[in-house]
């Protein structure tokens, strides 16, 4: 690849490299908040809301990401109410939107398993000793159930996220012009394919070390 090719791409990669970050960290949020709400009902007494958790999070890892993605852009939107519901129709008429709902759900289910890991580990000493001491059920959770979970969670946690960024891949499916819907354009106009795709893949990588980096430097700051 000549200097100008590679710079013609990079430029290019570049314009959907902002897309594919917004799309993963927006997706990492909602789906960080699923998987918390989740493994919270999972491991509540009410039996409802605890099948209920088991049930989503058996139908959302059980089936491929890039089935749900197509679910909720090509099927949800050509229902009558959902085109009939300003809000629906907004959410479900851009492929971006779409591509965040998707690995949000797909990525909470996982995140829930995940947290649900971590409050199970959470030593019952410990919180007994709270509940002795008369601390508020809010207030042990905040203090003692929710840091030392997070702290046992958090390198599979961090797995989850790589897991997400990489997802937001599948976004070129539904022709979102984020990272990989850039690349795919230019392997079509230049044919330099490996070139292309490797130079992606960088990119992709980029995202995940930085993330990947932040998360390191927040289990060390846990573990002290």
């Amino acid at each position: 690849m000549d200097a100008d090719l590679f710079q013609h791409t990079i430029v290019n990669l570049f314009q959907g490299f902002g897309l594919s970050v917004y799309i993963g960290l927006t997706s990492i949020f909602f789906a960080s908040m699923i998987g918390l709400a989740l493994a919270l009902m999972r491991n509540t007494p009410n039996t409802l809301a605890a099948r209920f958790s088991f049930l989503y999070s058996t139908c959302f890892r059980g089936t491929p990401l890039l089935v749900q993605l197509f679910i909720l852009y090509y099927g949800i939107g050509t229902i009558s109410f959902v085109r009939d519901n300003p809000a629906l129709w907004w959410l479900f008429s851009d492929g971006g939107r779409c591509a965040i709902l998707a690995i949000a759900l797909n990525s909470g289910a996982y995140i829930s398993e995940v947290l649900r890991g971590g409050f199970q580990s959470v030593p019952k000493g410990q919180i007994d000793a709270a509940r002795a001491c008369g601390m508020p059920a809010l207030l042990r959770f905040r203090r003692i159930v929710f840091p030392l979970a997070i702290r046992q969670a958090l390198p599979a946690y961090s797995n989850e996220i790589v897991l997400a960024i990489k997802g937001t891949s599948l976004a070129s499916t539904i022709a979102v012009m984020e990272l990989t819907g850039h690349a795919k354009r230019l392997m079509n106009q230049n044919y330099a394919i490996i070139e292309t795709f490797v130079l992606a893949g960088a990119l992709y990588l980029m995202i995940n070390f930085f993330l990947l980096a932040c998360l390191h430097l927040l289990e060390r700051r846990l573990k002290h």
